[in-house]
């Protein structure tokens, strides 16, 4: 913790060297999507979309690229484009200058006339009185103050200080077949982000929730004694509702971010990071909850890399009994993402996760070196990852991207032996994507095939597993398993979605708790059931089957009502196991993404 307060008192010290700044977009929200289809539809080579979250001034940069490319663009593309636009609209007024992976915008050179008849005149730098023509104000803003432009509630705009705020609601109903009671969700919190200086910018979210779930994440969450993504909660009834066995939790985001060069950036608060450009990532997911980290990102070249240290839970926040500090762990990590071609990208994963009595192991923090060399400098009781992570457009068209994740491997075991050793621990990820299938327009499509190896992700214990508060950093299923996703998701009209998937899972589970078969990665692999013959679906062989349909139509920007359906079948070697979920619901939503648990 001095670490990172010396590194921002720092930071301060060198203010006059800072530079204009911007936000991140949150994960899941629509943007992503359509960043992903316009990055295959016209490919942008200096945008790495498999770092995520994207940074706002990248985005603009990245859109006005395909806008003034050149490139024959559909009606329904024009407004995807002016919907990015609208959400960004703070990088708007320089949208034709180059942004840095913060987004840093150049200043103009404005020309200040000193007499009527505009003859003379002086030179003055200023990065904040000219504006795109894909600004929009909304001709009608409520009480002339709310909504001047159609995606903020309340802004201002000033040279030296922007601010934006929004409200987030989110509330769900669902009837599960055979259940009682209803499944909902009823989340309200607010949204902040801002810039000051053109040196320094900020974001936060607080979101209060109150949820009541589906089976067999209501069985998830009593074996890890966490809700995914959250943290701390407790027990909700609602005699409105008829609800006896509902959750109420707290959760939120935020950071401060500064610029140190013109091409590196720094961040400081709570939140997740992604990397990857599948459905699922076997690298770095957002999944879990919000984490408390230290990112550099380093953008030159061909080149987006990136640090991160991070201070993590060794258990959940409900498994820690009375007002007692959870136990600590930390990560570090770095991913170097590189441009070997024109629409080719290649990035090289490392993070280690360790325990020291509540205190970072500095050597990790050089931002260079390979943490298996530090692990042998210090001896070696720490958990190291390596993975690779590649993206590949092809014809305008489509996208063929992969992972390959390695925890543990030893060579002749795994080539030239094979007698299924525990400590091969590794797992890969080869997806398809397809941008307006069959020639239809804003049709996207995609497969994905994902495998994890039994016991991969975990290390003596808790403190020292691929978690953070009991919950995965990587694919919610954790280990021991097999997953095919289909995924389409189809734009007929400007503000109707379709989005479908088909998601196959064959996983072994364990018999009981203290039998580890390698699925549960809370679970130390000192408990593991053999040594060898483990192969990918062994202990309680489960089957499931999901199917999920969401229909989206846009109100207003970011403002959606929805209907959905889920069906789950899961068949266990466990006859009282298996079980099968169904259900229908609707909501609203308003600047929030529609996350789903999909495990």
């Amino acid at each position: 913790m001095r670490i990172f307060l010396l590194v921002l008192s720092l930071l301060f010290l060198l203010q006059y060297h800072l530079s204009a700044q911007g936000s991140a977009l949150p994960i899941g929200i629509d943007n992503y999507h359509l960043i992903d289809r316009l990055d295959i539809l016209y490919n942008d080579q200096t945008f790495h979309t498999s770092i995520k979250p994207y940074l706002r001034g990248d985005i603009i940069r990245f859109s006005t690229y395909i806008d003034t490319s050149g490139a024959e663009l559909s009606d329904l593309d024009i407004a995807d484009l002016q919907y990015i636009y609208d959400d960004n609209n703070e990088w708007l007024k320089q949208a034709e200058f180059s942004t840095t992976l913060t987004g840093k915008i150049e200043p103009l050179n404005e020309k200040i006339y000193v007499d009527s008849t505009k003859t003379f005149y002086t030179i003055r730098q200023s990065v904040a009185t000219r504006h795109s023509p894909y600004y929009r104000t909304n001709e009608k803003p409520v009480f002339k103050y709310f909504y001047k432009t159609p995606a903020n509630f309340f802004e201002l705009n000033r040279p030296y200080f922007q601010l934006k705020l929004n409200p987030i609601i989110n509330f769900r109903l669902a009837r599960e077949q055979g259940d009682d009671e209803l499944i909902f969700q009823n989340t309200r919190g607010l949204e902040l982000r801002g810039a000051i200086d053109e040196r320094i910018y900020f974001y936060s979210n607080i979101l209060e929730n109150q949820s009541r779930f589906a089976s067999y994440v209501n069985e998830r969450v009593i074996r890890d004694a966490a809700i995914p993504g959250a943290s701390l909660y407790k027990g909700y009834r609602s005699q409105f509702l008829n609800i006896t066995d509902g959750y109420d939790y707290l959760f939120g985001q935020a950071y401060i971010g500064f610029n140190l060069t013109k091409h590196v950036g720094m961040q400081l608060g709570h939140g997740t990071n992604a990397i990857g450009n599948g459905y699922r990532s076997l690298l770095l997911s957002d999944f879990g909850s919000n984490y408390f980290y230290l990112k550099f990102n380093t953008k030159v070249w061909r080149i987006h890399y990136q640090n991160i240290f991070a201070e993590l839970g060794s258990i959940s926040a409900n498994s820690a009994r009375g007002d007692n500090l959870i136990p600590k762990k930390y990560m570090a990590a770095h991913y170097l993402n590189f441009q070997l071609a024109k629409n080719l990208k290649v990035g090289l994963y490392e993070a280690v996760i360790f325990s020291r009595n509540n205190q970072f192991e500095l050597q990790y923090l050089n931002p260079l070196i390979l943490y298996r060399t530090v692990e042998q400098y210090i001896g070696s009781p720490d958990n190291v990852l390596i993975g690779i992570n590649t993206n590949w457009n092809l014809y305008n068209r489509f996208q063929l991207y992969g992972q390959l994740m390695l925890d543990e491997f030893k060579f002749s075991e795994l080539i030239i032996e094979r007698r299924g050793w525990w400590a091969n621990k590794f797992g890969y990820q080869l997806g398809l994507k397809y941008i307006n299938t069959f020639g239809i327009d804003h049709l996207d499509t995609q497969v994905e095939f994902n495998s994890v190896r039994p016991y991969t992700y975990t290390h003596r214990d808790s403190s020292t597993s691929y978690t953070h508060y009991h919950q995965p950093l990587a694919h919610p299923l954790g280990a021991n398993f097999r997953e095919i996703i289909f995924k389409a998701r189809y734009q007929p009209l400007n503000k109707l979605i379709v989005d479908t998937r088909l998601i196959f899972m064959n996983y072994g589970e364990d018999e009981e708790a203290s039998v580890n078969w390698g699925n549960n990665i809370i679970l130390p692999h000192t408990s593991r059931v053999m040594d060898f013959g483990n192969e990918i679906g062994q202990g309680v062989g489960t089957k499931t089957i999901l199917i999920g349909i969401d229909l989206s139509y846009q109100l207003f920007h970011n403002t959606f009502i929805d209907l959905y359906y889920l069906y789950r079948n899961q068949e266990s070697d466990l006859e009282e196991r298996s079980q099968r979920t169904s259900y229908i619901g609707g909501g609203f939503r308003m600047n929030i993404s529609n996350k789903r648990f999909e495990f």
